[in-house]
């Protein structure tokens, strides 16, 4: 199946020239200068990676990012000519998963899509267990008929547990995963806190769970019903 990729880039020149040094059998594209016509076509269809420049025309690029990250995981490398360590840093921390400074060899950008491609078809993004849907793609969350909002951080536990359903993960492991860089200033109250959240949106009794368990003195997991 061909996968749709959308290139947003004011500069026609480069727009063209990255769809050209892309093309392949295994891709279309999408061109747009403007962040106003990019969202339109969002609104519309569904694509498996964006290229999107930071400073365009009618609006920053960094905020397109985390106004797509709201509804959606699809994969986003940012080009840019800002490239301080903080214009980088702000880039990720919006939820972009690369980021490319001008000017940037054509060859580099070609190996970084194919990779984030590879990351998406390797990543399973839809979990049925019993009554519960979690699409993790689309960012809808269902038990039974009723959708369910979590928080980013709820959404990152819950998904370390489906991914592992069955094993006990350890304390220390979920905050090094659901927390990340940000380990030294996360305690295990808060880990505690959000497994306490998990449960009362999603346990029908979350004092005597039935998925999500304590491994007393190890950590949580998700378990198997016999």
């Amino acid at each position: 199946m061909e996968k749709q990729i959308l290139i947003i880039e004011d500069d026609k020149k480069l727009n063209d020239g990255i769809k050209l040094a892309l093309k392949s059998e295994e891709y279309t594209f999408e061109q747009c200068r403007r962040l106003s016509d990019a969202k339109e076509f969002c609104k519309k269809n569904d694509t498996d990676l964006i290229l999107l420049d930071v400073n365009l025309p009618d609006g920053n690029g960094i905020d397109f990012v985390k106004e797509i990250r709201k509804t959606s995981q699809v994969p986003i490398i940012l080009i840019t000519v800002n490239n301080t360590e903080l214009d980088i840093v702000t880039g990720l921390e919006a939820g972009a998963n690369d980021y490319i400074t001008k000017p940037f060899s054509l060859m580099v950008l070609r190996a970084r899509v194919a990779v984030q491609l590879r990351n998406t078809k390797n990543t399973v993004n839809v979990f049925e267990i019993d009554d519960f849907r979690f699409d993790f793609g689309k960012m809808d969350f269902f038990k039974g008929r009723e959708r369910i909002d979590l928080s980013k951080t709820e959404q990152r536990l819950l998904r370390i547990l489906c991914e592992n359903k069955g094993a006990t993960l350890k304390r220390s492991y979920l905050i090094d995963h659901i927390w990340q860089g940000d380990v030294e200033y996360v305690d295990e109250h808060a880990l505690t806190v959000t497994v306490k959240r998990l449960r009362d949106k999603l346990e029908k009794d979350p004092g005597n769970p039935e998925y999500i368990k304590t491994v007393y003195g190890i950590g949580y997991t998700w378990a198997i019903k016999s």
